[in-house]
């Protein structure tokens, strides 16, 4: 009984534990089956990558998503396929940046996988027209569209998506206004930004009492901004720069506590400012209101924007004085463009250093009238931040000493203005500038007694007189490679606020080309259509990251220095239209980079070096230089130097002589030709016509054979 009793207790023990691995064990083969997508979706999202093909060649880089799409694999492992964890149903479908190319039809395979939260097919080729049935996704809390070539109208049964956040259409071709939109009171984002669509403001968008971000830029919005923006109370972004919005601007868009960013730049908006009765500090850090159509003074109430960080007024026509005490109380502005004003003040420098803005990184005045008197007291630590300073057609005369405080200052641009003198040397001495535009102003030569020390990479320049024999000593941007390493990261200069970038015109290759972005590992400097005079300085030949160097249209007189075979990194050269003499140096020709260079209009004599470069420019480029030779120059103006073959025309009597004869010649052959060819033919037929029998029966017999045994 006792074995018994212990045998039946270790079953009723093992048993549970039997059951419980038994069922642990189904549990966790039979899981991957419960993984599998709905075999519907599956079959419809096949259909859906075999509607397009993918555009070849794609981008560098793209992992095209639907290459792992197959009928023999689970379609939530898919990429760019997400599914629910519990019923295992598609719901987000990611195809951006796959180079799907093709046409959305309105029968879609797509929209019949209708339980969709996310549908991204940004940055494709996708065109044609939007079909209602978007609609149909009634889950979709984000749809994006973006950078296609989706075109038409926007159809009105997008307003049915309740559930939408974020709705991207940017980038497509869209036309007419946008739809209304209902009660989609949980809309977060609407980007609608860079795309071609027309009409008025949308003012159903006013219906979207949770919208935080409201993006309408680079299209073709026309009409007036509603008054009553201020029922948007949850916007913290607002764009729509580069429409023809008019009329006024609504004060009550400044009254929504929580707006950070603002941007309505590039528009027709008129009228007068005014930024409302801000109760609390405002939470505004962006206030882009640029080139419009704006007057009367930059109201008083600005002051209150105390959290601004970049403050655009630029071609604001104020029609009388700018008080510029009224930005005191900004102290954590870091942009200022008050370029282009229709005004009647004289901005002071000097007023402007003394000032409260001790975090400006970047201030253009550029347009105005600027007064640089050169005044140093109250200026010993304000605006030590200032970084980037655009003054360009100020009417300014005299050099701003006031500068010489600003160790921070990376670009200098007082071009076109009438600022005579010499160049001071303190400012090759600020330690990371790097870009000035010195170009159209009466410079009349260089200060020599201060040792020069320059982190200099563009500069352009309007000048008279020589250059010292040091001067391009110690200009660590283009002379150390190391220099360029250790730039910042970012890819152009001047890139501030994600928009604001540096531009200028240079001359590179024989060409005037406008950079509208300058790339911060380009280097080059322009001294063309000056009076600069004397010799070119030995001390050129450190600028060994230089890659333009444009010199031509001055009076620089002896040799050009063979230094520059230093210049390893020089793709253009030009020194044309000078009074330079000798020979043009041997050592260029082993620079492998360069691909333009111009000698012309200046005395040069001597052999032209052998490199392949020199051999692939244009003759044009040592033109007017009578003592050049060698093997180099003779090959380049081959053409130009070889002999023309020569060719005695004839006469036109006698081309219609010639052809008279040709015709006399050929009737001469012909008649006798003929008159030979019938008598041998005749004679043959009546000698030998047994023979002519012979051979043309015989085939014609077995012609009549074979047509017979067919």
């Amino acid at each position: 009984m006792k074995g018994s009793w212990n045998s039946r207790s270790i079953i009723h023990i093992t048993l549970p534990f039997l059951l419980f691995f038994i069922y642990n064990f189904t549990a966790v083969f039979t899981a991957p089956a419960r993984h599998l997508c709905h075999p519907v979706q599956r079959d419809e999202l096949l259909k859906f990558k075999n509607e397009f093909e993918i555009k070849k060649p794609c981008l560098d880089g793209i992992r095209l998503k639907t290459e792992s799409w197959a009928i023999n694999s689970d379609c939530c492992d898919w990429d760019g396929i997400t599914c629910d964890t519990k019923s295992w149903e598609v719901i987000e479908l990611d195809l951006s940046r796959s180079c799907l190319h093709g046409r959305l039809h309105s029968n879609s395979s797509l929209y019949k996988v209708k339980n969709l939260t996310t549908l991204d097919l940004s940055y494709n080729y996708f065109s044609g027209h939007i079909s209602p049935s978007i609609g149909n996704f009634s889950h979709l809390t984000i749809l994006d569209l973006s950078k296609n070539y989706f075109s038409g109208w926007i159809p009105s049964s997008v307003g049915n998506l309740s559930h939408l956040t974020i709705l991207d259409l940017s980038g497509n071709d869209f036309i007419g206004e946008l739809p209304s939109f209902g009660s989609m009171n949980q809309l977060n984002l609407l980007s609608v930004e860079f795309n071609k669509l027309g009409g008025n403001f949308p003012h159903s968008l006013l219906n979207l009492e949770m919208l935080s971000d409201l993006y309408l830029s680079h299209n073709q919005f026309t009409g007036t901004l509603p008054s009553n923006m201020s029922s948007l109370y949850n916007l913290e972004y607002f764009q729509a720069w580069d429409n023809s919005f008019s009329g006024t601007l609504s004060s009550s868009l400044f009254t929504i506590p929580s707006l950070t960013y603002v941007d309505l730049r590039d528009n027709q908006l008129n009228g007068t400012l005014e930024f409302g009765n801000i109760s609390s500090p405002s939470k505004l850090t962006t206030l882009d209101l640029g080139n419009n159509n704006f007057i009367g003074p930059i109201p008083k109430s600005i002051s209150k924007l105390v959290n601004l960080q970049d403050l655009d007024f630029s071609r604001l026509n104020t029609q009388g004085p700018v008080d510029f005490s009224i930005f005191s109380n900004l102290k954590l502005l870091q942009l200022l463009n008050l370029s282009h004003l229709n005004t009647t003040t004289t901005f002071d420098l000097n007023a402007i250093l003394r000032s409260n803005l001790q975090s400006i990184f970047l201030l253009d005045l550029s347009g105005n009238h600027v007064s640089t008197t050169n005044k140093s007291s109250g200026v010993n630590h304000h605006l030590q931040m200032i970084s980037q300073l655009y003054m360009s057609g100020c009417g300014i005369t005299e050099f701003p000493g006031l500068l010489r405080t600003q160790k921070n200052l990376t670009n200098l641009d007082i071009s076109n203005n009438k600022i005579k003198g010499h160049v001071p040397g303190w400012l090759w001495t600020l330690p990371t500038l790097n870009f000035v535009d010195l170009s159209h102003n009466m410079f009349i030569g260089f200060e020599r007694s201060t040792k020069l020390g320059l982190s200099m990479q563009y500069l352009l320049l309007f000048s008279t007189g020589t250059l010292p024999s040091n001067y391009f000593v110690n200009w660590s941007a283009m002379s150390s490679l190391k220099a360029n390493k250790d730039r910042s990261k970012e890819k152009y200069m001047g890139n501030f606020f994600g928009y604001y970038h540096d531009s200028m015109v240079l001359t590179n290759k024989g060409i005037e080309m406008e950079l509208v972005r300058i790339l911060k590992i380009y280097t080059a400097l322009d001294f063309s259509g000056n009076k600069l005079e004397g010799e070119i300085p030995r001390s050129i030949g450190t600028l060994k990251e230089v890659h333009v160097l444009n010199l031509s249209y001055n009076a620089f007189t002896h040799h050009i220095p063979s230094s520059m075979g230093n210049l390893t990194a020089l793709e253009s050269l030009d020194v044309s239209q000078n009074k330079l003499s000798g020979e043009i140096p041997q050592e260029l020709g082993n620079l492998s980079y360069l691909s333009y260079m111009n000698f012309s209009h200046n005395q040069l004599v001597g052999l032209v070096p052998g490199g392949t470069q020199f051999r692939r420019q244009k003759c044009s480029s040592f033109e007017e230089n009578s003592g050049l030779f060698g093997p180099a120059l003779d090959e380049v103006c081959r053409d130009i130097h070889a002999p023309a073959p020569q060719q005695h025309e004839k006469s036109k009597p006698e081309e219609e002589k010639e052809e008279v004869l040709s015709w006399v010649a050929a009737a001469i052959g012909f008649g006798p030709g003929i008159v030979f060819g019938l008598t041998i033919g005749c004679i043959l037929f009546s000698c030998k016509q047994e023979w002519f029998m012979n051979v043309f029966g015989r085939n014609e017999r077995r012609s009549s054979t074979m047509v017979k045994a067919k």
